[in-house]
């Protein structure tokens, strides 16, 4: 088996979580995974605020593979956690996990490293507070 669906445990902290519904599936029934990437980016622009404490932006997404699909009315939950901070941007790892429908089982979906750059209010990269 794969290592990273063997994973049991997600890593990092639980930043969004939300329910796959029909208007985000494919017309073969599955969720879209534009639409679960989008979720990923939300959550790793979430701890990016809380880290950076004011704007930022990504400006990067490292190779990204679905393992499992998300289903309609699976809870997808996505975890972040800071791996580095430089100056002005920082990398966070992020993880995609499914509760799947009317059970308590969780999979892991997907996971990809996220860059973001801290911003100020005229868009121009601003330094991180150590």
């Amino acid at each position: 088996m794969d290592e990273a669906v063997a994973e049991a445990e997600p890593k990092g902290e639980l930043t969004v979580r939300t329910i796959a519904m029909p208007a985000d599936t494919n017309a073969n029934g599955d969720i879209f995974g534009g639409w679960v990437m989008s979720q990923m980016d939300q959550a790793g622009g979430i701890a990016g605020v809380d880290r950076a404490q004011g704007r930022v932006v990504t400006v990067a997404v490292d190779a990204m593979t679905f393992i499992r699909p998300v289903r309609v009315g699976d809870v997808l939950c996505v975890y972040t956690q800071i791996s580095r901070v430089g100056r002005t941007s920082m990398t966070i790892a992020v993880e995609a996990w499914a509760r799947r429908f009317r059970t308590q089982v969780r999979e892991k979906v997907t996971a990809a490293t996220f860059i973001f750059v801290s911003i100020d209010d005229e868009g121009r990269p601003r330094p991180i507070a150590t």
